[in-house]
């Protein structure tokens, strides 16, 4: 093999999918054309592929758009094994089916909402940034974080291709802060302690100055006779009104007493009478 030919087939294998290329336009036919990009096989140029001159019209022949000898930018839309299929139309950097979840990206912010941030990533759609995966903590707005043309590198959190949504984050890429408290914070804010509710007990022994205890202070506390509080006047005129009470109340119940046995007497009384009546 030739240098030429190991030449040729180096650039072969130099060829992959979304690869630019500046091709010279070798023919031009109905179905599209043949493009030269030095790739030693044929790289094919479909009409469908061709940019047309106005946007929305269609192309009555592709050699009122190319013309041999010209030269143009393109893409390389798919490989075969006998050639090349290119493409006017620059690739999307990612399709659809190469978006996995937990892959990192790199795009550009292109808008800023309440929510969240919006970033090109070279897909279909641009990926959403969502408020709470702009950063660790607290975000009041994404402008805090982001500005639009911002070019920043993020994680594919989740993907649906069939509503063809991209959800990013930025933290996912980032440390977890780690709280510490400092000296001033510290001073601040210092450590509780337990506050312990003591109920009220006896008298703690005292000890003296040489740590010996005072057991002849001690028992002379314990053996003091308790002094009893003097009443008030309210508890004095309290205790004599319950005193009268009493004492009417017995005066009553003898009264009663004397009345039940007077009319007993009475009442026998006049049972006699009517006995003795009737025995003469």
């Amino acid at each position: 093999m030739d240098n030429s030919a190991v030449a040729v087939a180096d650039r072969q294998n130099e060829i992959k999918p979304k690869a630019q290329y500046t091709g010279k336009v070798v023919k031009t036919s109905l179905a599209g054309a043949i493009v030269d990009i030095g790739a030693g096989r044929p790289a094919i140029l479909h009409v469908s592929q061709i940019i047309p001159p106005e946007d929305g019209q269609p192309i009555k022949s592709v050699s009122d758009v190319l013309q041999e000898g010209q030269e143009v930018n393109v893409w390389v839309r798919r490989i075969r094994d006998d050639r090349v299929e290119l493409t006017m139309f620059k690739p999307l950097d990612l399709e659809w089916r190469e978006i996995k979840k937990n892959m990192v990206v790199k795009g550009k912010v292109v808008r800023l909402e309440g929510f969240g941030a919006f970033v090109d990533i070279g897909a279909e759609r641009p990926g959403l940034i969502h408020i709470s995966e702009l950063a660790h903590g607290y975000v009041r707005t994404p402008a805090d974080v982001v500005k639009e043309e911002d070019e920043v590198e993020a994680m594919v959190i989740d993907v649906n291709r069939k509503k063809k949504q991209i959800k990013l984050s930025l933290k996912a890429l980032q440390p977890e802060p780690v709280i510490e408290q400092t000296e001033r914070q510290a001073e601040t804010f210092p450590k509780r302690e337990k506050t312990v509710r003591r109920t009220k007990k006896a008298p703690t022994r005292r000890r003296t100055e040489d740590g010996v205890e005072n057991i002849d202070e001690l028992m002379q506390n314990i053996n003091e006779p308790v002094q009893e509080a003097e009443p008030t006047a309210m508890e004095i005129a309290i205790r004599e009104a319950m005193e009268r009470a009493k004492a009417r109340k017995q005066e009553d119940k003898k009264k009663k007493d004397k009345n039940v046995s007077s009319e007993q007497d009475e009442l026998l009384s006049r049972t006699l009478e009517n006995k003795a009546g009737s025995s003469s």
